[in-house]
C-alpha cells in the first residue's frame, strides 16, 4: 500500500501494529503526515547518484594530512 492510499483508520491501525497508541483525533494528521513523508522520499528516489561514493567515503573538513610529514 502506497501512503496516498493510507487512510486515518489505516493510519491507526499501523499504529497499533507498532505498539504505539493513537488517540483518535490525531488519525487524520498521521496520514496526512505520512502521505507528505512519502511524497518527499519519491522525489529522492528519482535522483541519480551515479557515481556518488558511499557515504563512509566522505571525510568531514576537507582533505586529510599527513601528521608525520
Amino acid at each position: 500500500m502506497s501512503a496516498a492510499d493510507l487512510t486515518p483508520p489505516e493510519a491507526a491501525r499501523w499504529a497499533a501494529r507498532s505498539g504505539l497508541s493513537l488517540p483518535q483525533d490525531r488519525h487524520a494528521e498521521v496520514a496526512a503526515t505520512a502521505e507528505h513523508i512519502h511524497s518527499v522520499v519519491s522525489v529522492l528516489r528519482e535522483l541519480d547518484f551515479g557515481d556518488t561514493p558511499p557515504s563512509a567515503a566522505y571525510r568531514a573538513g576537507g582533505e586529510q594530512h599527513d601528521a608525520a610529514v
